[in-house]
Order: C-alpha cells, then sequence, then structure tokens
C-alpha cells in the first residue's frame, strides 16, 4: 500500500512541475532574405602553374577552386581508406603539397593558398 502512495506522490509533483513551466515560445521566423556570401570568398583567385594541373588555368573563387580540388581527390580516390582525414598525393598533387606523399586535410588547404594569388 505504501507503494502505491508513493507513486501518486510522485505523480502529483510532476504534474505540478508541469504546471509551473512557462510555455515555450516558437521562435519568429526571419525573413525571407538569403544570406550574401562574403565578397573575400567571391573574389576570383588565379592558381599557379601546379594546382592549375588539377583545377585549371582560369582565375576562379576559392569556394569553386576547393570544391574542384575535392572533386578530384573523390573521382581519383586519393583519401586514405583507414585514416579519412588524410589525402594521398598523385603526381599531380605532389608539387601543390610541397613534394609531401600524404597531407591532412586541414593541411592540405594552408598549402593550397600558397599556390594562388
Amino acid at each position: 500500500m505504501a507503494a502505491k502512495k508513493k507513486t501518486k506522490k510522485s505523480a502529483k509533483k510532476s504534474a505540478k512541475k508541469a504546471a509551473r513551466r512557462p510555455a515555450k515560445k516558437k521562435a519568429a521566423k526571419k525573413s525571407g532574405k538569403k544570406r550574401t556570401p562574403s565578397a573575400a570568398f567571391m573574389r576570383p583567385v588565379q592558381p599557379d602553374s601546379a594546382l592549375s594541373a588539377v583545377v585549371g588555368s582560369t582565375p576562379i573563387p576559392r569556394t569553386e577552386l576547393t570544391k574542384k580540388l575535392w572533386a578530384y581527390i573523390k573521382r581519383n580516390g586519393l583519401q586514405d581508406s583507414k585514416n579519412r582525414r588524410a589525402i594521398n598525393a598523385d603526381d599531380k598533387l605532389r608539387p601543390v603539397f610541397g613534394g609531401r606523399s600524404q597531407v591532412t586535410m586541414f593541411d592540405m588547404t594552408k598549402l593550397v593558398n600558397k599556390h594562388v594569388s
């Protein structure tokens, strides 16, 4: 019988707590404006000869440069199978990576920045 009283008490307590909580307000929707990208990312950069062998020689924005670089890596299966953060360099990427045969994703962006102007 004592067990029944405890369950009734706990049910009353939870009901009281629920009654005390204020109703959650829904966040107001922002206007339908789309975010404009930063002009620095959209400014075309010129890849040097080593990088242009991979992404092309025309000036392109940094965002597109990164997309093309990743498309090349995926198409040629250069992402390491065990350590997915590592990129294995082939003959075209080795000069971009400073002669290294393997770099991490984070080092890759630092090394690629040296090849654009």
